[in-house]
């Protein structure tokens, strides 16, 4: 598999949002995937939580990076995070 990148936007939404770049590159390689807005394309994967998030207990946390695949590289755009 490519390398995957993140951009610096990506980054910072991870961070405000709750998600690991461990989290993002999971989701990328191994979560499901489906078809975003201007050709690009949203990875979304399950984990584990049974955390507290902006104070409330979730059991899980669903990461959704969107990514654009380049020749030699997989860029991450953007991070999505929810929590159920």
């Amino acid at each position: 598999m490519k390398p995957i990148c993140l951009s610096r936007h990506a980054a910072e939404q991870a961070v405000e949002r709750g998600a690991t770049e461990d989290e993002i590159r999971e989701a990328v390689r191994h979560g499901a995937r489906e078809a975003a807005k201007r050709g690009r394309t949203l990875c979304r994967m399950n984990f584990p939580y049974g955390a507290e998030w902006q104070e409330t207990v979730y059991p899980i946390k669903q990461v959704a990076p969107v990514i654009v695949e380049e020749a030699a590289e997989i860029v991450v755009i953007t991070v999505y995070t929810f929590y159920f």
